[in-house]
């Protein structure tokens, strides 16, 4: 292999790699980074201040609550109650969270995604309707009724959502392989974006009729 060629593919494997690599949360390097909004006291480790390890303290790995039931009492008829880095300090550089999702009867946690994590998923109670699209071409539905034990994963990335078929409330704790896995609700980032998209791009992509779109906007804004 020429020297200028052998060169490119070496640039080229590092790009690769390099892209691979960020497609996570950063690799620990020390036991513990808890995240620190002032940076006294603190050392510089994976691109964020984080305390002294000699000052952490079990307050930093600890978040009290999750078996409180959320407040269901809005227009989808479920809460997600987010233990993140945000609740959790001690989380930073970790690459793990948690969440509690209640269900009114019929209540749903509509369609959304992860960007930064794959969703794994157990029902604590009650009986959902859960399920994933695939990315273009085949947008194929990969969905399942769920039962009380039953566990389901959602692939990072891809539009899921859960629906509550049964007659009472449920509940489901699911973890993500991220500090902060992040959220988009496809209808909320669509029709109630700030500022609003133009109406003409989205009758266009859905196919809707104006009306129906600026109906749609005013109904997310």
């Amino acid at each position: 292999m020429k020297k200028g060629v052998s060169f490119l593919v070496t640039v080229a494997l590092i790009a690769l790699v390099s892209s691979l690599a960020s497609a996570d949360d950063p690799s620990p390097l020390q036991d513990t980074c808890v995240a620190i909004d002032e940076p006294n006291d603190a050392v510089f480790v994976n691109g964020k201040f984080c305390k002294n390890p000699n000052l952490t303290m079990a307050e930093d790995f600890f978040s009290p609550g999750l078996d409180k039931p959320g407040n269901t009492s809005n227009q989808v008829g479920s809460n997600v109650t987010t233990v993140n880095v945000d609740k959790i300090k001690g989380l930073n550089t970790l690459g793990i969270s948690i969440v509690r999702i209640d269900y009114e009867p019929y209540g749903e946690n509509p369609p959304h995604t992860h960007p930064r994590a794959t969703e794994i998923l157990t029902v604590l109670e009650g009986t959902l309707y859960v399920g994933f699209v695939t990315s273009n071409p085949e947008n194929r539905l990969i969905s399942k009724v769920l039962n009380k034990g039953d566990v389901f994963v959602f692939p990072i990335g891809l539009i899921h959502f859960q629906f509550n078929v049964g007659h009472t409330n449920a509940v489901a704790i699911a973890g993500l392989n991220s500090q902060n896995p992040g959220v988009i609700t496809i209808a909320k980032a669509v029709f109630g974006s700030n500022p609003p998209i133009n109406p003409d791009v989205l009758t266009k992509a859905f196919q809707l009729d104006k009306n129906v779109v600026d109906y749609l906007q005013s109904r997310f804004a």
